[in-house]
């Protein structure tokens, strides 16, 4: 018996899962591939991804992928503020990925579509009859508010303003939705007090940890001079939220800590590094950018301690659950820490203050942790992507959330 079809639209190609939502995105296709046949509409807002179109075959049956041009986008979002919606929906608006969604549909006789971010809900707005399951992974409106807080006029107003279009937008999207899913409990939650009219229909997917892959009894050489003490970061460098934490990390709390410990290294292991972040290791020789590398897992194993110093994250943070998952020690603060229920056993620390954060990475560094496999552990029985597929899957199938 053929497998039903699925339309599955994301904002960026799912493929190769090396960022938080690609890594998402990806899992979850991985999961749908089993069950569906898999129509991907999706943009390519990275050059070097191309070369990785080729790999969605082995899940889909038909592929539509456009380019997205950043500077364009941005462009094309301004016209938002004379239609007066949110500058993000102009942004993802395309015409031809429209033009293939609308064949798709009607020469496949698609019953079902998965919506991966809210933006690219607005292709199947006007098919009423599709059961529609849209993962919005994070509540993106609080994240914009969240950055209205921290800017000047007048990019404060522009992010105020996209903050409460989008959740206009949200909350409509929500309310045609058969299901509405993040990316945990506590998004949810907040997103149910944001739309209660809908909130019966809201729920959450965990994400989920490659254990196999991130095993931190595979084999690596290591990144490091010996005998230095390394403190790791990972993640995309470009997007803002992580800019700002090991701004902070490497302004005010890792002078604390070398202040005490001389030879202490701060390493930012990520693509795409700004140019506040470059700067960092300018000012501070003991600041280490490393740009883009081949695997960030040598990095991770390595490490001394890995940092989690974000004060704007929303959901659960995969550099997190991967450190835990090659049993290190970690301190995070507690919005990096949201979605992941923190153990009495575990080698986590939380601290949110500058003097704090910095005597919880000289505790773990002073007197370093025979072994942090508990961390592991409580990955491999929490966060498992096999199941977190399967309970979307089920949604798919016409569950509640």
């Amino acid at each position: 018996m053929a497998k039903p079809k699925l339309l599955y639209l994301v904002h960026r190609i799912p493929y190769p899962p090396n960022k938080g939502d690609k890594i998402r995105s990806f899992h979850f296709l991985q999961a749908l591939a089993a069950e569906y046949q898999i129509f991907l509409g999706t943009f390519i807002d990275d050059p070097d991804d191309k070369q990785h179109i080729d790999a969605l075959k082995t899940f889909c049956v038909d592929t539509c992928c456009i380019d997205l041009n950043s500077q364009l986008g941005k462009f094309k979002s301004l016209t938002g503020l004379l239609t007066g919606e949110a500058l993000s929906l102009p942004y993802y608006r395309n015409r031809e990925l429209q033009k293939w969604v609308d064949k798709t549909i009607a020469e496949q006789n698609i019953q079902r579509v998965m919506i991966f971010s809210s933006p690219m809900a607005q292709y199947v707005e006007k098919y009423t009859n599709l059961h529609c399951v849209a993962d919005f992974v994070d509540v993106d409106s609080d994240k914009w508010r969240q950055y209205a807080l921290s800017k000047h006029w007048p990019a404060s107003w522009v992010y105020r303003r996209e903050a409460e279009k989008l959740l206009t937008y949200e909350q409509h999207i929500a309310e045609r939705a058969d299901a509405t899913i993040f990316v945990s409990e506590q998004e949810a939650g907040l997103f149910k007090t944001l739309a209660p009219e809908s909130a019966g229909k809201i729920g959450f997917v965990n994400n989920g940890v490659d254990t196999e892959k991130f095993d931190p009894d595979l084999s690596w050489q290591t990144p490091f001079p010996a005998e230095q003490q390394a403190i790791v970061f990972t993640g995309a460098m470009d997007y803002w939220a992580n800019v700002d934490a090991v701004k902070w990390f490497a302004e005010q709390v890792f002078p604390v800590i070398k202040s005490r410990l001389p030879d202490v290294h701060f390493y930012i292991v990520g693509s795409k590094p700004a140019k506040e972040v470059l700067q960092l290791a300018d000012k501070e020789p003991a600041v280490i950018v490393t740009g883009r590398v081949d695997d960030v897992r040598p990095y991770v194993a390595y490490a001394d301690i890995v940092v989690a110093p974000l004060r704007i994250a929303r959901g659960i943070q995969n550099k997190v659950l991967e450190a835990m998952a090659m049993a290190k020690p970690i301190v995070a603060t507690t919005a990096a820490m949201e979605g992941i229920p923190g153990e009495e056993d575990l080698q986590v620390a939380i601290a949110d203050a500058v003097e704090d954060f910095a005597n919880q990475v000289l505790r773990f560094l002073s007197q370093p942790v025979e072994s942090a496999d508990v961390n592991r552990r409580y990955v491999e029985s929490d966060f498992s992507w096999e199941q977190n597929g399967q309970r979307l899957c089920r949604l798919l199938a016409g569950e509640t959330a």
